[in-house]
């Protein structure tokens, strides 16, 4: 198994090549202040005035100005074209967390393509920042610091079922699948709200305000069992 690419203590900043916000970069990298850009999003980072410490990617949408600016140790191509960008980057990341933003808007297959990633890299503690929502891959047990009434969805990507507490409508003795049985729009009726899962594949939705609650339950939660077999396979990297 190939090293990673980047080596952190702390968490990682992880720039796609979608739309963000100078206020998205800097609500991350108050958080995770090493920044690391997938392909295009070396662009991304350099327009709001950040230096990349690494570009990862398969280097067809970055730009010939951002290489010329990003010093060539920083840049790193990954070639093959069987996985997205997002992909390529996360699994070179070896830290405590990754939020991943510019990401989930820009294109709906590039969003669905990033939540297919975050199931199968799900040892990479990486929470995807969009502008209203976050999502992540939920571990094995995960203990959320909520707010009653704070919505908190549940999507599979595989089939998943679970325990609550917590909420407004528990999970007990629900399958979900995708193509069956969501958990979209439930409710958090206490602060502390316990969610477990006997198989990967569940992504939990929260609103964004509960950024530092999801970090700080991912960081503490049970670690997964192994994500969904094989990698989001892509004609070319997303």
């Amino acid at each position: 198994m190939k090293p990673p690419i980047v080596q952190s203590d702390c968490g990682v900043t992880l720039a796609g090549g979608g739309p963000f916000a100078r206020r998205d970069l800097a609500l991350c990298l108050a958080r995770a202040p090493l920044a690391v850009a997938a392909d295009g999003g070396g662009d991304g980072l350099l327009r709001l005035g950040v230096m990349p410490q690494a570009v990862i990617g398969d280097f067809d949408s970055l730009s010939a100005a951002a290489r010329d600016r990003i010093p060539k140790a920083n840049q790193h191509v990954v070639a093959e074209q069987e996985t997205t960008d997002f992909d390529k980057a996360l699994r070179s990341i070896a830290a405590p967390f990754v939020l991943a933003l510019g990401f989930a808007g820009a294109r709906l297959d590039h969003g669905l393509a990033a939540m297919t990633t975050l199931v199968q890299r799900a040892d990479r503690r990486c929470i995807l920042v969009g502008p209203k929502d976050l999502a992540f891959a939920a571990p094995d047990h995960l203990v959320l610091d909520l707010r009653p009434g704070d919505p908190v969805s549940l999507f599979p990507l595989g089939r998943v079922t679970g325990q609550s507490t917590g909420l407004e409508w528990p999970i007990q003795g629900l399958d979900f699948a995708p193509d069956g049985r969501i958990g979209t729009s439930n409710r958090a009726v206490t602060r502390r709200v316990v969610l477990e899962f006997d198989a990967p594949g569940m992504l939990v939705i929260l609103p964004r305000r509960r950024l530092d609650a999801a970090i700080t339950a991912l960081r503490s939660g049970r670690p997964s069992r192994d994500g969904l077999s094989g990698g989001p396979r892509s004609a070319r990297g997303g």
